[in-house]
Protein backbone atom coordinates (compact mmCIF):
# COMPACT_ATOMS: atom_id res chain seq x y z
CA UNK A 1 0.00 0.00 0.00
CA UNK A 2 0.86 3.53 -0.35
CA UNK A 3 3.26 5.43 2.24
CA UNK A 4 2.93 9.12 3.31
CA UNK A 5 0.29 11.72 3.16
CA UNK A 6 0.08 11.90 -0.57
CA UNK A 7 -0.36 9.64 -3.47
CA UNK A 8 -2.76 7.52 -1.10
CA UNK A 9 -5.22 5.36 -2.31
CA UNK A 10 -8.72 6.57 -1.07
CA UNK A 11 -11.98 4.56 -1.78
CA UNK A 12 -15.13 6.53 -1.60
CA UNK A 13 -18.56 5.22 -0.96
CA UNK A 14 -21.58 7.41 -2.52
CA UNK A 15 -19.48 9.50 -5.01
CA UNK A 16 -22.55 9.65 -6.98
CA UNK A 17 -24.30 11.80 -4.33
CA UNK A 18 -23.99 15.64 -3.22
CA UNK A 19 -20.89 15.39 -1.33
CA UNK A 20 -19.16 12.28 -2.51
CA UNK A 21 -19.47 14.02 -5.74
CA UNK A 22 -17.53 16.80 -4.98
CA UNK A 23 -14.80 15.02 -3.08
CA UNK A 24 -13.22 12.80 -5.64
CA UNK A 25 -12.13 15.87 -7.89
CA UNK A 26 -10.65 17.11 -4.50
CA UNK A 27 -9.14 13.65 -3.68
CA UNK A 28 -7.39 13.65 -7.37
CA UNK A 29 -6.20 17.38 -6.97
CA UNK A 30 -4.36 16.36 -4.18
CA UNK A 31 -2.16 13.78 -6.28
CA UNK A 32 -4.15 10.55 -4.42
CA UNK A 33 -5.67 7.85 -6.42
CA UNK A 34 -9.55 7.19 -6.49
CA UNK A 35 -11.71 4.03 -6.73
CA UNK A 36 -15.46 5.03 -6.28
CA UNK A 37 -17.42 2.34 -4.57
CA UNK A 38 -21.08 2.53 -6.49
CA UNK A 39 -24.44 0.51 -7.07
CA UNK A 40 -24.84 2.33 -10.22
CA UNK A 41 -21.40 2.39 -12.25
CA UNK A 42 -23.29 3.84 -15.31
CA UNK A 43 -23.62 7.47 -12.64
CA UNK A 44 -20.73 8.19 -13.06
CA UNK A 45 -20.51 9.43 -16.27
CA UNK A 46 -21.87 12.54 -16.49
CA UNK A 47 -18.48 13.89 -14.42
CA UNK A 48 -15.83 15.07 -16.52
CA UNK A 49 -13.68 13.25 -13.68
CA UNK A 50 -15.27 9.75 -14.32
CA UNK A 51 -12.06 8.56 -16.65
CA UNK A 52 -9.46 9.05 -13.87
CA UNK A 53 -10.99 6.91 -11.30
CA UNK A 54 -11.13 3.37 -10.38
CA UNK A 55 -14.93 1.95 -10.28
CA UNK A 56 -15.98 -0.64 -7.71
CA UNK A 57 -19.24 -1.74 -8.03
CA UNK A 58 -21.51 -3.11 -4.84
CA UNK A 59 -23.45 -2.15 -2.21
CA UNK A 60 -21.86 -1.20 1.07
CA UNK A 61 -24.26 -4.33 2.76
CA UNK A 62 -22.10 -6.55 0.88
CA UNK A 63 -19.41 -8.00 2.75
CA UNK A 64 -17.81 -9.53 -0.61
CA UNK A 65 -18.22 -6.39 -3.06
CA UNK A 66 -16.32 -4.53 -0.17
CA UNK A 67 -13.91 -6.72 0.00
CA UNK A 68 -12.94 -6.55 -3.26
CA UNK A 69 -13.24 -2.86 -3.08
CA UNK A 70 -11.54 -2.24 -0.38
CA UNK A 71 -8.10 -3.84 -1.47
CA UNK A 72 -5.29 -1.99 -1.01
CA UNK A 73 -7.17 1.02 -0.09
CA UNK A 74 -5.82 3.55 2.26
CA UNK A 75 -8.48 5.84 3.45
CA UNK A 76 -11.79 4.14 2.73
CA UNK A 77 -14.61 7.55 3.02
CA UNK A 78 -17.94 6.34 4.29
CA UNK A 79 -20.91 8.87 2.86
CA UNK A 80 -23.66 6.71 2.35
CA UNK A 81 -26.58 6.61 4.39
CA UNK A 82 -30.10 5.42 4.52
CA UNK A 83 -31.69 9.07 4.28
CA UNK A 84 -35.52 8.46 5.50
CA UNK A 85 -36.20 4.95 3.62
CA UNK A 86 -38.32 3.58 5.89
CA UNK A 87 -38.91 2.42 9.16
CA UNK A 88 -35.98 -0.15 9.34
CA UNK A 89 -33.88 2.52 8.19
CA UNK A 90 -31.64 3.15 11.13
CA UNK A 91 -31.27 -0.82 10.88
CA UNK A 92 -29.91 -0.66 7.77
CA UNK A 93 -27.34 1.63 8.70
CA UNK A 94 -26.03 0.18 11.60
CA UNK A 95 -25.93 -2.81 9.40
CA UNK A 96 -23.47 -1.44 6.69
CA UNK A 97 -21.62 0.68 9.08
CA UNK A 98 -20.77 -2.48 10.79
CA UNK A 99 -20.02 -4.34 7.71
CA UNK A 100 -18.42 -1.38 6.32
CA UNK A 101 -15.65 -1.53 9.52
CA UNK A 102 -15.22 -5.63 9.33
CA UNK A 103 -14.53 -5.41 5.91
CA UNK A 104 -12.23 -2.02 6.10
CA UNK A 105 -10.07 -3.76 9.29
CA UNK A 106 -9.50 -7.19 7.42
CA UNK A 107 -8.35 -5.34 4.44
CA UNK A 108 -5.92 -3.50 6.29
CA UNK A 109 -7.20 0.32 5.49
CA UNK A 110 -5.24 2.88 7.62
CA UNK A 111 -8.46 5.09 8.06
CA UNK A 112 -11.87 5.61 7.69
CA UNK A 113 -13.26 8.86 7.67
CA UNK A 114 -17.64 9.11 8.28
CA UNK A 115 -19.28 12.63 7.57
CA UNK A 116 -22.54 12.64 10.43
CA UNK A 117 -24.07 15.23 11.50
CA UNK A 118 -24.19 17.46 14.36
CA UNK A 119 -25.74 16.90 17.70
CA UNK A 120 -26.91 19.07 20.37
CA UNK A 121 -25.02 18.55 23.58
CA UNK A 122 -28.30 18.76 25.99
CA UNK A 123 -30.61 16.67 24.58
CA UNK A 124 -30.37 13.31 25.60
CA UNK A 125 -29.71 10.55 22.77
CA UNK A 126 -32.66 9.07 22.96
CA UNK A 127 -34.67 11.90 22.49
CA UNK A 128 -33.24 12.89 18.98
CA UNK A 129 -34.95 12.70 15.76
CA UNK A 130 -34.58 9.28 14.15
CA UNK A 131 -31.75 10.36 11.60
CA UNK A 132 -29.76 12.47 13.67
CA UNK A 133 -30.03 9.30 16.14
CA UNK A 134 -28.86 6.97 13.63
CA UNK A 135 -26.08 9.19 12.15
CA UNK A 136 -24.99 9.32 15.69
CA UNK A 137 -25.03 5.61 16.03
CA UNK A 138 -23.08 5.03 12.51
CA UNK A 139 -19.89 7.30 14.12
CA UNK A 140 -19.71 5.19 16.81
CA UNK A 141 -19.98 1.98 14.93
CA UNK A 142 -17.19 3.39 12.42
CA UNK A 143 -14.88 4.47 15.65
CA UNK A 144 -15.56 0.74 17.14
CA UNK A 145 -14.20 -0.87 13.91
CA UNK A 146 -10.39 -1.09 14.93
CA UNK A 147 -9.69 1.12 12.19
CA UNK A 148 -8.65 4.58 12.96
CA UNK A 149 -11.60 6.65 12.41
CA UNK A 150 -12.42 10.58 11.72
CA UNK A 151 -15.88 11.24 12.01
CA UNK A 152 -16.95 15.08 11.14
CA UNK A 153 -20.03 16.34 12.43
CA UNK A 154 -21.58 18.86 10.36
CA UNK A 155 -25.51 20.83 10.52
CA UNK A 156 -26.16 22.32 7.53
CA UNK A 157 -24.59 22.20 4.32
CA UNK A 158 -25.04 25.08 2.58
CA UNK A 159 -24.05 24.91 -1.66
CA UNK A 160 -25.25 25.12 -4.78
CA UNK A 161 -27.36 22.58 -5.25
CA UNK A 162 -27.47 21.20 -1.63
CA UNK A 163 -30.95 19.85 -0.15
CA UNK A 164 -30.83 22.59 2.83
CA UNK A 165 -29.53 25.48 0.11
CA UNK A 166 -32.92 24.68 -1.96
CA UNK A 167 -34.84 24.54 0.82
CA UNK A 168 -33.95 28.23 1.89
CA UNK A 169 -33.68 29.34 -1.83
CA UNK A 170 -37.01 28.28 -2.74
CA UNK A 171 -39.24 29.17 0.63
CA UNK A 172 -37.72 32.49 0.75
CA UNK A 173 -38.19 33.23 -2.97
CA UNK A 174 -41.70 32.11 -3.36
CA UNK A 175 -43.10 32.72 -0.31
CA UNK A 176 -42.70 36.97 0.90
CA UNK A 177 -44.79 36.54 3.97
CA UNK A 178 -44.84 32.56 5.63
CA UNK A 179 -46.45 31.22 9.28
CA UNK A 180 -43.46 29.00 9.55
CA UNK A 181 -42.53 26.65 12.38
CA UNK A 182 -40.58 27.44 15.97
CA UNK A 183 -37.76 25.76 14.36
CA UNK A 184 -36.98 29.32 12.59
CA UNK A 185 -35.59 30.53 15.91
CA UNK A 186 -33.21 27.47 16.40
CA UNK A 187 -29.70 28.67 16.24
CA UNK A 188 -27.91 26.88 13.90
CA UNK A 189 -23.92 26.88 12.41
CA UNK A 190 -24.07 26.27 8.82
CA UNK A 191 -20.66 25.41 7.02
CA UNK A 192 -20.12 25.85 3.17
CA UNK A 193 -19.89 22.53 1.20
CA UNK A 194 -16.26 24.21 -0.17
CA UNK A 195 -14.99 23.61 3.57
CA UNK A 196 -16.50 20.37 4.16
CA UNK A 197 -14.80 18.89 1.26
CA UNK A 198 -11.84 20.79 2.12
CA UNK A 199 -11.94 18.80 5.67
CA UNK A 200 -12.88 15.33 4.21
CA UNK A 201 -9.57 15.46 1.82
CA UNK A 202 -7.76 16.86 4.69
CA UNK A 203 -8.36 13.75 7.00
CA UNK A 204 -6.35 11.53 4.29
CA UNK A 205 -3.27 13.34 6.30
CA UNK A 206 -4.39 13.07 9.99
CA UNK A 207 -1.86 11.14 12.26
CA UNK A 208 -2.15 7.64 12.75
CA UNK A 209 -3.34 7.53 16.53
CA UNK A 210 -6.45 10.26 15.57
CA UNK A 211 -9.74 8.20 16.05
CA UNK A 212 -12.52 10.47 16.98
CA UNK A 213 -15.64 12.75 15.99
CA UNK A 214 -15.15 16.46 15.33
CA UNK A 215 -17.78 18.95 14.87
CA UNK A 216 -17.84 21.42 12.20
CA UNK A 217 -19.15 24.47 10.99
CA UNK A 218 -18.65 28.09 9.44
CA UNK A 219 -18.25 31.21 11.50
CA UNK A 220 -21.04 31.96 11.99
CA UNK A 221 -24.08 31.15 14.23
CA UNK A 222 -27.38 32.21 12.93
CA UNK A 223 -30.98 31.12 13.32
CA UNK A 224 -33.11 29.93 10.29
CA UNK A 225 -35.13 33.39 10.95
CA UNK A 226 -32.02 34.78 9.83
CA UNK A 227 -30.42 32.54 7.09
CA UNK A 228 -33.54 33.95 5.29
CA UNK A 229 -33.11 37.40 5.80
CA UNK A 230 -29.80 37.04 4.53
CA UNK A 231 -30.71 35.19 1.53
CA UNK A 232 -33.18 37.94 0.55
CA UNK A 233 -30.73 40.63 0.78
CA UNK A 234 -28.34 38.49 -1.47
CA UNK A 235 -30.71 37.86 -3.49
CA UNK A 236 -31.70 41.22 -4.43
CA UNK A 237 -35.63 40.40 -2.81
CA UNK A 238 -37.82 42.34 -0.79
CA UNK A 239 -37.82 41.78 3.60
CA UNK A 240 -39.47 39.05 4.16
CA UNK A 241 -42.43 38.40 6.49
CA UNK A 242 -42.00 35.37 9.06
CA UNK A 243 -44.07 34.59 11.69
CA UNK A 244 -43.51 31.84 13.82
CA UNK A 245 -46.35 29.66 14.89
CA UNK A 246 -46.24 26.56 17.48
CA UNK A 247 -48.56 24.11 15.33
CA UNK A 248 -46.31 22.91 12.79
CA UNK A 249 -45.09 19.10 13.38
CA UNK A 250 -41.81 18.32 11.68
CA UNK A 251 -44.43 15.92 9.83
CA UNK A 252 -46.85 18.92 8.56
CA UNK A 253 -43.55 21.03 8.02
CA UNK A 254 -41.92 18.33 5.96
CA UNK A 255 -45.14 18.10 3.63
CA UNK A 256 -45.24 22.24 3.87
CA UNK A 257 -41.49 22.24 2.03
CA UNK A 258 -42.51 19.55 -0.42
CA UNK A 259 -45.15 21.41 -1.94
CA UNK A 260 -43.41 25.26 -1.90
CA UNK A 261 -39.84 23.22 -2.86
CA UNK A 262 -38.14 20.48 -5.06
CA UNK A 263 -37.18 18.92 -2.02
CA UNK A 264 -39.69 15.81 -1.02
CA UNK A 265 -41.42 15.50 1.85
CA UNK A 266 -39.74 12.02 2.56
CA UNK A 267 -36.25 13.92 2.19
CA UNK A 268 -37.28 16.82 4.06
CA UNK A 269 -38.98 15.74 7.26
CA UNK A 270 -35.22 14.30 8.55
CA UNK A 271 -33.90 17.37 7.48
CA UNK A 272 -36.36 19.17 9.35
CA UNK A 273 -36.42 17.50 12.60
CA UNK A 274 -32.71 18.13 12.95
CA UNK A 275 -33.87 21.57 12.96
CA UNK A 276 -35.76 21.15 15.70
CA UNK A 277 -32.52 21.23 17.69
CA UNK A 278 -29.58 24.04 18.59
CA UNK A 279 -26.77 22.57 16.36
CA UNK A 280 -23.37 24.58 17.21
CA UNK A 281 -20.08 23.53 17.54
CA UNK A 282 -18.90 22.66 21.29
CA UNK A 283 -15.19 22.18 20.03
CA UNK A 284 -12.62 23.46 16.95
CA UNK A 285 -10.36 20.85 17.54
CA UNK A 286 -10.19 19.95 14.09
CA UNK A 287 -8.51 23.50 13.27
CA UNK A 288 -5.14 22.68 15.30
CA UNK A 289 -4.69 19.28 13.87
CA UNK A 290 -5.63 20.39 10.08
CA UNK A 291 -4.77 24.45 10.16
CA UNK A 292 -4.57 25.02 6.43
CA UNK A 293 -8.24 23.08 5.30
CA UNK A 294 -9.56 25.34 8.34
CA UNK A 295 -8.22 28.55 6.91
CA UNK A 296 -10.12 31.05 5.37
CA UNK A 297 -13.72 28.92 6.16
CA UNK A 298 -16.48 31.06 4.26
CA UNK A 299 -18.84 32.51 6.52
CA UNK A 300 -23.16 31.79 5.54
CA UNK A 301 -23.07 35.28 3.46
CA UNK A 302 -20.34 34.78 1.44
CA UNK A 303 -21.34 30.68 0.99
CA UNK A 304 -24.96 31.92 -0.29
CA UNK A 305 -23.54 34.94 -2.62
CA UNK A 306 -21.14 31.96 -4.17
CA UNK A 307 -24.01 28.96 -4.37
CA UNK A 308 -26.34 31.95 -5.82
CA UNK A 309 -23.55 32.77 -8.71
CA UNK A 310 -23.02 29.25 -9.40
CA UNK A 311 -26.92 28.64 -10.02
CA UNK A 312 -27.37 31.83 -12.09
CA UNK A 313 -23.93 30.56 -14.17
CA UNK A 314 -25.57 27.04 -14.31
CA UNK A 315 -22.19 25.62 -13.13
CA UNK A 316 -23.85 23.38 -10.53
CA UNK A 317 -21.27 20.41 -10.27
CA UNK A 318 -23.59 18.27 -7.80
CA UNK A 319 -27.04 18.76 -6.79
CA UNK A 320 -29.19 16.80 -3.78
CA UNK A 321 -30.80 15.04 -6.60
CA UNK A 322 -27.71 13.01 -7.84
CA UNK A 323 -28.68 10.85 -5.36
CA UNK A 324 -31.21 8.55 -5.90
CA UNK A 325 -34.33 9.61 -3.46
CA UNK A 326 -35.16 7.76 -0.13
CA UNK A 327 -36.70 4.13 -0.90
CA UNK A 328 -35.63 4.69 -4.78
CA UNK A 329 -35.31 0.81 -6.29
CA UNK A 330 -31.68 -0.01 -8.01
CA UNK A 331 -32.22 -2.98 -9.34
CA UNK A 332 -32.12 -2.90 -13.58
CA UNK A 333 -35.27 -3.21 -15.31
CA UNK A 334 -36.70 -7.02 -14.81
CA UNK A 335 -36.62 -8.58 -18.81
CA UNK A 336 -39.49 -10.11 -19.93
CA UNK A 337 -40.97 -12.82 -20.48
CA UNK A 338 -38.35 -14.66 -18.81
CA UNK A 339 -38.55 -13.25 -15.82
CA UNK A 340 -39.90 -15.25 -12.65
CA UNK A 341 -39.97 -12.61 -9.90
CA UNK A 342 -43.79 -12.03 -10.06
CA UNK A 343 -46.20 -10.45 -11.82
CA UNK A 344 -45.15 -7.87 -14.57
CA UNK A 345 -47.25 -5.69 -16.56
CA UNK A 346 -46.50 -4.06 -19.84
CA UNK A 347 -47.87 -1.15 -22.18
CA UNK A 348 -46.58 -1.41 -25.76
CA UNK A 349 -46.97 0.82 -28.42
CA UNK A 350 -45.12 0.80 -31.81
CA UNK A 351 -45.10 3.28 -34.37
CA UNK A 352 -43.49 3.26 -37.96
CA UNK A 353 -42.38 7.28 -38.62
CA UNK A 354 -41.50 8.67 -41.99
CA UNK A 355 -38.08 9.92 -40.37
CA UNK A 356 -34.60 9.43 -40.59
CA UNK A 357 -33.76 8.23 -37.06
CA UNK A 358 -31.99 10.87 -35.76
CA UNK A 359 -34.59 13.18 -36.35
CA UNK A 360 -36.72 10.86 -33.85
CA UNK A 361 -33.62 10.58 -31.79
CA UNK A 362 -33.89 14.23 -31.18
CA UNK A 363 -37.57 14.23 -30.57
CA UNK A 364 -36.89 11.94 -27.86
CA UNK A 365 -34.14 12.81 -25.70
CA UNK A 366 -35.98 16.18 -26.00
CA UNK A 367 -38.93 14.70 -23.59
CA UNK A 368 -39.57 15.87 -19.89
CA UNK A 369 -38.72 19.55 -18.56
CA UNK A 370 -40.66 22.40 -20.24
CA UNK A 371 -40.82 20.44 -23.35
CA UNK A 372 -43.17 18.28 -21.45
CA UNK A 373 -44.69 14.80 -21.98
CA UNK A 374 -45.71 14.61 -25.31
CA UNK A 375 -49.57 13.98 -24.33
CA UNK A 376 -52.27 15.12 -21.74
CA UNK A 377 -50.31 17.87 -19.95
CA UNK A 378 -53.10 18.45 -17.64
CA UNK A 379 -52.77 14.55 -16.63
CA UNK A 380 -49.11 14.56 -16.55
CA UNK A 381 -49.40 18.04 -14.13
CA UNK A 382 -51.64 16.11 -12.06
CA UNK A 383 -49.84 13.18 -11.65
CA UNK A 384 -46.68 15.41 -10.33
CA UNK A 385 -48.90 17.67 -7.88
CA UNK A 386 -50.09 14.01 -6.21
CA UNK A 387 -46.74 13.16 -6.22
CA UNK A 388 -45.51 16.06 -4.46
CA UNK A 389 -48.45 15.84 -1.90
CA UNK A 390 -47.69 12.22 -0.82
CA UNK A 391 -43.87 13.58 -0.14
CA UNK A 392 -42.03 12.15 -3.57
CA UNK A 393 -40.23 14.24 -5.61
CA UNK A 394 -42.92 15.15 -8.13
CA UNK A 395 -41.83 17.24 -11.73
CA UNK A 396 -40.06 19.98 -9.73
CA UNK A 397 -36.89 18.49 -10.89
CA UNK A 398 -36.82 18.55 -14.36
CA UNK A 399 -34.26 18.62 -16.97
CA UNK A 400 -30.40 18.22 -15.49
CA UNK A 401 -29.12 18.56 -18.27
CA UNK A 402 -29.36 18.72 -22.10
CA UNK A 403 -28.23 15.50 -23.38
CA UNK A 404 -29.34 12.77 -21.31
CA UNK A 405 -27.25 10.19 -19.47
CA UNK A 406 -27.62 7.24 -17.11
CA UNK A 407 -28.44 8.83 -13.61
CA UNK A 408 -29.75 12.05 -14.63
CA UNK A 409 -33.06 13.78 -13.06
CA UNK A 410 -35.44 14.10 -15.59
CA UNK A 411 -39.04 15.45 -13.62
CA UNK A 412 -40.08 12.42 -11.39
CA UNK A 413 -38.13 9.63 -13.10
CA UNK A 414 -34.50 9.33 -13.50
CA UNK A 415 -32.33 8.19 -16.63
CA UNK A 416 -31.16 3.99 -16.03
CA UNK A 417 -29.95 4.11 -19.57
CA UNK A 418 -29.32 6.48 -22.40
CA UNK A 419 -27.50 5.19 -26.00
CA UNK A 420 -27.56 7.95 -28.08
CA UNK A 421 -29.76 7.17 -31.68
CA UNK A 422 -31.18 4.22 -29.84
CA UNK A 423 -32.60 3.99 -26.52
CA UNK A 424 -33.75 5.97 -23.39
CA UNK A 425 -34.90 3.74 -20.33
CA UNK A 426 -35.89 6.15 -17.38
CA UNK A 427 -36.74 5.01 -13.71
CA UNK A 428 -40.12 5.94 -12.16
CA UNK A 429 -38.99 7.60 -8.68
CA UNK A 430 -42.63 8.93 -7.99
CA UNK A 431 -44.77 7.24 -5.35
CA UNK A 432 -45.84 3.69 -6.46
CA UNK A 433 -47.23 0.93 -4.93
CA UNK A 434 -44.50 -1.26 -7.61
CA UNK A 435 -41.43 -0.45 -9.26
CA UNK A 436 -41.96 1.55 -13.22
CA UNK A 437 -40.18 1.83 -16.39
CA UNK A 438 -40.46 3.80 -19.70
CA UNK A 439 -38.58 2.96 -22.21
CA UNK A 440 -38.50 4.72 -25.65
CA UNK A 441 -36.62 3.01 -28.59
CA UNK A 442 -35.27 4.20 -32.30
CA UNK A 443 -35.17 0.80 -34.51
CA UNK A 444 -34.23 1.09 -37.99
CA UNK A 445 -36.14 0.08 -41.09
CA UNK A 446 -36.90 0.59 -44.61
CA UNK A 447 -35.26 3.28 -46.29
CA UNK A 448 -37.57 6.74 -45.18
CA UNK A 449 -39.15 4.98 -42.03
CA UNK A 450 -37.88 4.29 -39.01
CA UNK A 451 -39.35 2.13 -36.12
CA UNK A 452 -40.28 3.73 -33.21
CA UNK A 453 -41.03 1.05 -29.77
CA UNK A 454 -42.26 2.57 -26.48
CA UNK A 455 -42.55 0.36 -23.41
CA UNK A 456 -44.09 1.08 -20.10
CA UNK A 457 -43.43 -1.55 -17.01
CA UNK A 458 -44.58 -1.96 -14.03
CA UNK A 459 -43.76 -4.58 -10.97
CA UNK A 460 -46.76 -4.38 -8.86
CA UNK A 461 -46.39 -4.49 -5.06
CA UNK A 462 -49.03 -6.36 -3.43
CA UNK A 463 -52.92 -5.59 -3.47
CA UNK A 464 -52.05 -1.83 -4.00
CA UNK A 465 -49.83 -2.46 -6.51
CA UNK A 466 -52.60 -4.80 -8.32
CA UNK A 467 -55.35 -1.64 -7.91
CA UNK A 468 -53.00 1.00 -9.11
CA UNK A 469 -51.95 -0.66 -13.05
CA UNK A 470 -55.92 -1.73 -13.40
CA UNK A 471 -57.33 1.77 -11.97
CA UNK A 472 -55.05 3.87 -14.72
CA UNK A 473 -55.11 1.51 -17.39
CA UNK A 474 -58.16 3.02 -19.12
CA UNK A 475 -56.26 6.12 -19.85
CA UNK A 476 -52.96 4.14 -21.17
CA UNK A 477 -54.53 4.59 -24.48
CA UNK A 478 -54.67 8.36 -24.12
CA UNK A 479 -51.72 9.11 -22.04
CA UNK A 480 -49.13 6.59 -23.62
CA UNK A 481 -50.62 6.60 -27.12
CA UNK A 482 -50.38 9.87 -27.22
CA UNK A 483 -47.07 10.18 -26.63
CA UNK A 484 -46.16 7.63 -29.30
CA UNK A 485 -48.49 9.58 -31.95
CA UNK A 486 -46.96 12.55 -30.67
CA UNK A 487 -43.13 11.61 -30.91
CA UNK A 488 -43.99 10.24 -34.59
CA UNK A 489 -45.86 13.58 -35.77
CA UNK A 490 -42.84 15.79 -34.50
CA UNK A 491 -40.22 13.92 -35.79
CA UNK A 492 -41.75 13.81 -39.29
CA UNK A 493 -42.55 17.51 -38.85
CA UNK A 494 -38.91 18.22 -38.23
CA UNK A 495 -37.80 15.85 -41.23
CA UNK A 496 -39.55 17.76 -43.59
CA UNK A 497 -38.46 20.86 -42.30
CA UNK A 498 -35.42 19.62 -43.22
CA UNK A 499 -35.84 18.34 -46.58
CA UNK A 500 -37.83 21.68 -46.99
CA UNK A 501 -34.53 23.80 -46.37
Amino acid sequence: MSGGTAGLRCLVTGATGYVGGRLVPALLEAGHEVRCFVRTPAKLQRHPWAGRVEVARGDVTDPASLADALREVDVAYYLVHSLGTGRDFAATDRRAARTFGEQARAAGVRRIVYLGGLTPPDVPEERLSPHLRSRAEVGRVLLGSGVPTAVLRAAVIIGSGSASFEILRYLTERLPAMTTPRWVRTRIQPIAVRDVVRLLAACASLPPGVSRAFDIGGPDVLTYRDMMRVYAEEAGLRRRLIVPVPVLTPKLSSLWIGLVTPVPGALARPLVESLRYEVVCREHDITRLLPEATAGALGFRESVRRALARVREARVATRWSSASPPGAPSDPMPGDPAWAGGTLYTDHREVTVRAAPERLWRVIEAIGGENGWYSVPLAWAARGWLDTLAGGVGMRRGRSHAELRAGDTLDFWRVEAAEPGRLLRLRAEMRLPGLAWLELRVDTGEPGRTRYRQRAVFVPRGLAGQAYWWGVRPFHALVFGGMARTIARKAEEAEAAAQRA
